[in-house]
C-alpha cells in the first residue's frame, strides 16, 4: 500500500509526531511511505502545489501527522489545507486518517477539525490516533501505534470508514447593518481583533453594527495587515524570556497593544471550519506567553460571519478558549440580534466585573497544564513562577487533613453495624456546612 504522510509539524524531520509514522514504516516494511514536509515548506506549497498533489494522488492512504497547537492543528497545516481545498483537486474516495501527539489538551477539537475538512473533500475518514508526546518511547505506546495501524489497514481492505455528516444547504452570507446608535464612552478600552480582508463586506458590516450599538469606544486591530514573519515553530526559544524567535515584533505588540485592553472582541469569517489561517497564526504565536493565563478575568466576545450554528467543533473551541483562560464569554454575534445582546453582555461584564467560575472545559484544561508545567518547570521558568503565584498547583495529594477525614468516614460507612446506626446522619452531616451558610445569610 502507498501511504502519504502529510507532516504538518513546523519542526519537520525533528517532529516528535512524525516519528510514529517512521516507526510504523519500519514495523510494516511491506508498505511504502512517502513524506511531505508541509509544515516546513508551506510557503513553497502555496506557490506550487503540483508535487504535493502528485504524491497525494499516488497514495492509497493519507495520514495527517501533526502536534496539537492551541486547540487545533498548527497554522502551517491550516494554510496547507486551505491550499489543498482551493486547488480543486478531486480527493473523493481517498482513505485518510491522522496521528497527533500532545498532552491531550483539546486533541478532540484538533481531530474534528481535520475530519470536518476531509469530509468537505469527500474523503473516507478513519478515526485517528491521539498519542501522548512520550508514548512512542514506551512499549505500551509502541503497541498502541501498531494496533492502530493494523486497524487502519483492516479498514482500508474492507472499505470501512466513518459516515459523512448530512450537509445542509449553505446560502451566501450577506449582512446589512441595522442596529441603533448609542452614546459612546471612553471608560473601558475595548479592542476588536479581526482578520478583515478588503472583500469581506459582510464581516465589515457586522463589526460596524457592533460598534454602533456598543456603549464604549473601540479600536480595531486588523491581523490581515500585520506582517507576520511566520507561524509558531515550536522551538521553545521563548520559554526563558518570552521573546519569539521571529523578529517581527509580535510578542511586544501583543502585550502592549492587545493585552492591555479591558475587553477583547474577536471578529472573523469562518474559513475551513475554523477562524482561518491568519487567526491561527495569531493564536499559535501567543505561545510567547507560554501556558500563562495572562488575560484572566478579561471578558471576551466574538463576531462571526458564517453559519456558526452548524459549526459544533468551532463552538466548542470558542467556549474552551474562554474557559481555560478564565475569561467571561459575553457572547458570539452572528446575527443582528445576537450582535446586540453580545454588545450588551460585554458592557455589563465590564461595568460589574462579572466572571463565572470555570466549568469542565476550563478546569480540565488547566489541570493538564498544571501537571505539564510541574514536570517542565526546569525549562518553562516563567510558567512555573506564574503557576506558583496564582495557586495553580492545587495537587489533591497535598490535602492530607481532608484525605484522612475521608478515610475515617469511608471506614465507618463500610461497617454494617455503624452504617445501620447512622441512618441518614451521614447525608445530614454532609449538608451541615451548607445549612450553616444559608442560615447566616442576610437579605440584601
Amino acid at each position: 500500500m502507498n501511504i502519504c504522510v502529510l507532516n504538518g509539524s513546523p519542526r519537520g524531520k525533528n517532529s516528535v509526531t512524525v516519528h510514529t509514522s517512521l516507526y510504523l514504516e519500519k514495523r510494516f516494511a511491506s508498505h511504502h511511505f512517502e513524506y511531505l514536509p508541509v509544515g516546513t515548506r508551506i510557503n513553497a506549497y502555496e506557490k506550487d502545489l503540483s508535487a504535493a498533489l502528485a504524491a497525494i494522488n499516488r497514495a492509497d492512504l493519507i495520514i495527517f501527522s501533526y502536534p496539537v497547537y492551541t486547540f487545533i492543528a498548527p497554522s502551517q497545516l491550516h494554510r496547507f489545507i486551505a491550499a489543498l481545498k482551493s486547488s480543486g483537486a478531486d480527493l473523493s474516495g481517498k482513505f485518510v486518517t491522522q496521528i497527533t501527539t500532545s498532552k491531550h489538551f483539546y486533541d478532540v477539537t484538533a481531530h474534528r477539525y481535520i475530519e470536518d475538512n476531509c469530509f468537505d473533500m469527500g474523503m473516507k475518514i478513519i478515526h485517528g490516533l491521539s498519542a501522548d508526546m512520550d508514548d512512542l518511547t514506551t512499549p505500551a505506546g509502541q503497541k498502541d501505534a501498531e494496533k492502530f495501524f493494523e486497524y487502519v489497514l483492516w479498514c482500508v481492505e474492507n472499505d470501512i470508514f466513518e459516515p459523512a455528516p448530512k450537509k445542509t444547504p449553505q446560502s451566501p452570507i450577506s449582512y446589512t447593518p441595522s442596529l441603533p446608535e448609542t452614546v459612546k464612552s471612553d471608560a473601558h478600552d475595548t479592542v476588536i481583533v479581526t482578520d478583515l480582508r478588503s472583500d469581506d463586506e459582510s464581516l465589515k458590516a457586522m463589526i460596524s453594527d457592533f460598534q454602533t450599538v456598543y456603549p464604549y469606544k473601540t479600536r480595531i486591530i486588523n491581523l490581515a495587515e500585520y506582517k507576520f514573519k511566520g507561524g509558531c515553530l515550536g522551538c521553545f526559544n521563548c520559554a526563558g524570556d518570552g521573546k519569539c524567535i521571529h523578529k517581527d515584533g509580535f510578542d511586544s505588540y501583543l502585550r502592549e497593544t492587545i493585552q492591555t485592553a479591558h475587553a477583547v472582541v474577536y471578529a472573523f469569517t469562518i474559513r475551513d471550519h475554523s477562524m482561518g489561517p491568519v487567526f491561527k497564526t495569531y493564536d499559535d504565536r501567543q505561545f510567547c506567553n507560554g501556558h500563562r493565563t495572562v488575560t484572566e478575568g478579561m471578558p471576551f466576545a466574538y463576531i462571526v460571519n458564517g453559519d456558526y450554528e452548524a459549526e459544533t467543533n468551532l463552538r466548542m473551541i470558542i467556549e474552551g478558549r474562554s474557559e481555560v483562560g478564565h475569561n467571561f464569554l459575553a457572547g458570539v454575534g452572528y446575527t443582528a440580534g445576537s450582535i446586540e445582546s453580545t454588545a450588551k453582555r460585554l458592557a455589563y461584564a465590564l461595568e460589574t466585573q462579572y466572571l463565572q467560575p470555570r466549568n469542565f472545559y476550563g478546569i480540565g484544561g488547566m489541570k493538564i497544564f498544571r501537571d505539564l508545567i510541574w514536570l517542565m518547570r526546569g525549562i518553562m521558568k516563567a510558567d512555573h513562577q506564574f503557576y506558583k503565584a496564582h495557586g495553580v498547583y492545587d495537587f489533591p495529594q497535598k490535602k492530607w487533613p481532608q484525605m484522612l477525614l475521608m478515610c475515617f468516614l469511608g471506614s465507618m460507612i463500610r461497617n454494617p453495624k455503624i452504617k445501620k446506626k447512622m441512618g441518614n446522619k451521614f447525608n445530614e452531616g454532609m449538608a451541615a456546612p451548607y445549612d450553616k451558610v444559608v442560615k447566616a445569610a442576610k437579605p440584601r
